[in-house]
């Protein structure tokens, strides 16, 4: 059964087509994973399909009655409730319920009324039937899923970072259980071992999901079918995400095999018209001419196209790069116990913990954004720090690629500045566009361009991956691996650092 149709669908944002008369379905209990580059238009997909997006043309139709949940990072909830009540709430019609049948009870017991007491178990049969006696159980399972324990369930939402929130949104989605999920990039902001607990959750819905993710194994793990947004197309497999992969690539092969044998065809033909036309064969090569003019031409391959990342490094000779010593970092107070490491030269450290320990706050305190509380660290004089922050924040919001880039590097030319932002595959068409309309994964690459245009011989990377697609991460990573300064890596991507670093930190041992 079909819960989604998007028919003919197509949709431009400025003066970029996304998707050109597309269709395809979702079917009950289907889990569909959304795939494709950075401005391909992921997000802007489930914008349409939660209705705060209008498609140019078509329609994406759904059945009457369904039920809808969208982890919307943004959604207004009221602060003062705390992370329990909040998750509560996915079962109010639940609690509605019992508040009544409790009333039944007792006004049965003081009039004696049958009818009322029938009534009153009736209502205790409903909730038995929906688990409403094991609810603590349940919600407890996801608090534990996603780490909210380590948050505190009894904090205010108003006290929470803006993944804190996103991962509280998440679980009571989670707890709803709706007929359909539709998931924008979920594991943007949870640790390894809640995405792993979140892949096994959503591998056994029993409903339908839509999610958008550039986590290949997340996706694995997830998937029964996988959406491929390229080339103004969106098109659907079916099977597991590795399942996908090989199905594209025998598909690219297959199309650049008939491109190129069409395009020998064609050659073949045009240099035949051209020694012809005019001898005693021309009515032949007027005829092929005309069947030549017929042909429906396969369009060039247009995949694409992949980033070419590469730091630009001075010298290091310094044998320990970084001391810290007893350092404590927080805002007036400390988040953690005092931190005591060294960083060598040359050596690549990941630095891991839950969400919102104080990774962040532990990297703006190196790179002197904010005071530690106590304590100290030092860097050895050569070193020159390259610096990546997670948060998607401009100075101006209005500005375009361009701009951002010719600001900080005025010397440049505009020639220049094209070219380095087309080697992290930004695209011409995205370059003249301000920073405020592209996705997170184009704003990232906007960022990654104008760290590579600085000379370094350290780098502090905070969660580079959030937001980046397949090809960029697997660039950057061979980029990381080339690095031969000191590297400072804030990942909960386990698969994009594991085997090529050197040490990890796990600062939730200073915890214990």
């Amino acid at each position: 059964m079909s819960l989604l149709d998007v028919i003919d669908m197509s949709h431009s944002f400025g003066d970029k087509t996304l998707y050109k008369q597309v269709n395809f379905e979702l079917c009950k209990g289907e889990h569909l994973g959304v795939v494709g580059q950075n401005g391909t238009g992921k997000s802007t997909l489930i914008g349409i399909l939660t209705g705060e997006i209008i498609p140019d043309k078509g329609t994406a139709k759904w059945q009457p009655n369904i039920q809808i949940g969208y982890l919307d990072q943004y959604a207004v909830i009221n602060g003062s409730h705390t992370i329990l009540n909040y998750l509560k709430t996915a079962f109010l019609d639940l609690f509605e319920l019992e508040r009544k049948m409790n009333a039944l009870y007792e006004e049965s017991a003081i009039t004696g009324n049958e009818d009322q007491l029938l009534k009153a178990a009736e209502h205790q049969e409903q909730l038995e039937m929906h688990d409403f006696y094991s609810l603590d159980s349940t919600i407890n399972k996801v608090i534990n899923g996603l780490g909210l324990n380590a948050i505190g369930i009894d904090r205010p939402i108003r006290e929470l970072s803006g993944g804190q929130r996103a991962k509280v949104i998440l679980a009571k989605l989670l707890l709803e259980k709706p007929d359909v999920l539709l998931l924008d990039e979920p594991t943007n902001f949870l640790d390894k071992g809640h995405v792993d607990w979140l892949a096994d959750y959503l591998a056994t819905f029993k409903n339908a999901f839509v999610v958008v993710s550039h986590n290949q194994t997340f996706l694995e793990k997830v998937s029964t079918c996988i959406c491929d947004i390229e080339g103004e197309s969106i098109k659907k497999y079916h099977g597991k995400f590795s399942d996908f992969l090989r199905q594209k690539e025998h598909l690219r092969e297959d199309y650049i095999r008939q491109y190129n044998a069409q395009k020998k065809r064609i050659g073949k033909t045009e240099e035949y018209i051209r020694r012809n036309i005019a001898g005693v064969n021309s009515r032949i090569a007027q005829g092929r001419r005309k069947q030549l003019e017929k042909i429906d031409r396969i369009a060039p391959p247009g995949f694409a196209s992949k980033p070419s990342i590469r730091f630009r490094e001075l010298p290091l000779s310094a044998q320990v790069v970084l001391r810290v010593n007893d350092l404590e970092v927080g805002y007036v107070t400390s988040l953690l116990p005092k931190l005591n490491f060294s960083v060598t030269g040359g050596q690549k450290l990941v630095i891991t913990g839950f969400n919102g320990i104080g990774k962040s706050t532990l990297l703006k305190t190196l790179i002197g954004n904010i005071q530690s509380v106590s304590g100290g660290f030092r860097f050895a004089e050569q070193v020159k720090i390259g610096y990546y922050e997670q948060d998607l924040i401009w100075e101006d919001d209005a500005m375009t690629p361009i701009q951002i880039i010719s600001a900080r590097y005025p010397k440049l030319s505009m020639k220049e500045i094209r070219r380095h932002l087309a080697q992290c595959a930004l695209k011409d068409t995205h370059v003249s566009q301000t920073i405020s309309t592209l996705s997170g994964g184009e704003q990232s690459k906007v960022k990654l361009c104008r760290l590579l245009l600085s000379p370094c011989n350290m780098l502090i990377l905070d969660e580079p991956t959030n937001h980046l697609d397949a090809e960029a991460k697997d660039a950057l990573q061979k980029a990381l691996i080339q690095f031969d300064g000191s590297l400072i890596l804030v990942s909960h991507e386990e698969k994009f650092y594991q085997g090529w670093v050197d040490s990890l930190l796990n600062i939730e041992d200073s915890m214990l």
